[in-house]
């Protein structure tokens, strides 16, 4: 395990569970950070080995099948020697220029405790300039002013990590000028399996709510300005296909070509997974009397 300073005195944490496939290009865009941490939901392929080969501290994690969930154990957790800490997924990666202007966001901060940054996701072997971006991101913050927000109590069935959860801070943020590449989706088997975890997601926070009220008060402004919005758009009839146009139209999806256009229809799929979750834990619920 490699201990020594690499010169930013920034904490990354990646979370993971068999991402051998995408760990090495990860790891390799953030060896200029002073520590590494891989937290591992017990992988079966070669994972924790390449991570420990990249120089990263590996952290075993066991899920409770409710909360914590990944990240935010880390953030509680982990012996972070820097005040400064990035989220990194593993299928992310950072460019070159990540490390020069890291290092001058934290050296310049003074009053500022978060950083967001932009991510561009990657569909069928091609960068989306329209759909789905811009897709801002709050990433790198101080670590003791920053969490995970809690949404729910239930077991939502959607993995241990933090997906659609925002990172709460306390106190200003700001921007940066680089962005990630996010390859998310390397197949669309991969995209269906993900988003039929999400929309579980969706069902259960959308019920939970509706039956209990929010777990927990949102205290950014941004964040809570999305989830208005979300809640807004929930009460709208024919959301699958208002979603697919939001995504083709109102983001010019169909100026990506026809994997703007896949990618889009496969969203407003999702809305529409997302929708009948709902709707069949609501009236289950209604029918055992809450």
């Amino acid at each position: 395990m490699i201990e020594q300073a690499r010169g930013v005195p920034v904490s990354v944490l990646v979370p993971i569970k068999n991402e051998a496939t995408n760990l090495s290009r990860c790891l390799g865009c953030v060896q200029w950070a002073d520590e590494i941490f891989v937290v591992d939901s017990r992988s079966t392929d070669n994972s924790a080995e390449i991570a420990s080969k990249h120089g990263a501290k590996v952290v075993q994690f066991e899920f409770n099948g409710t909360w914590p969930k990944k990240k935010n154990w880390a953030l509680e957790n982990l012996p972070f020697r820097n005040e400064w800490i990035f989220i990194l997924d593993a299928d992310e990666v950072l460019p070159a220029a990540a490390e020069a202007e890291f290092r001058a966001a934290i050296a310049d901060a003074r009053e500022t405790v978060g950083y967001w940054i932009n991510r561009r996701f990657m569909f069928m072997g091609r960068w989306l300039r329209h759909a789905y971006y811009p897709n801002w991101n709050l990433r790198l913050f101080r670590h003791s002013l920053g969490r995970y927000e809690k949404l729910t109590n239930t077991a939502t069935e959607s993995g241990d990590n933090e997906v659609h959860e925002h990172v709460i801070v306390r106190g200003p943020t700001a921007r940066l000028r680089c962005e990630m590449d996010h390859y998310a989706f390397p197949s669309v088997e991969v995209f269906v399996e993900k988003h039929n975890r999400y929309s579980n997601w969706e069902a259960q926070v959308a019920v939970a709510e509706r039956f209990a009220g929010r777990a927990e008060e949102l205290q950014s402004a941004r964040v809570a300005q999305r989830r208005k919005l979300k809640k807004w758009s929930q009460r709208l009839p024919f959301r699958p296909t208002l979603r697919f146009l939001y995504v083709y139209l109102w983001q010019r999806g169909f100026l990506d070509g026809r994997e703007g256009y896949y990618f889009a229809r496969m969203h407003g799929f999702y809305e529409f997974l997302s929708v009948a979750k709902t709707y069949e834990l609501k009236i289950n619920r209604e029918r055992r009397g809450r």
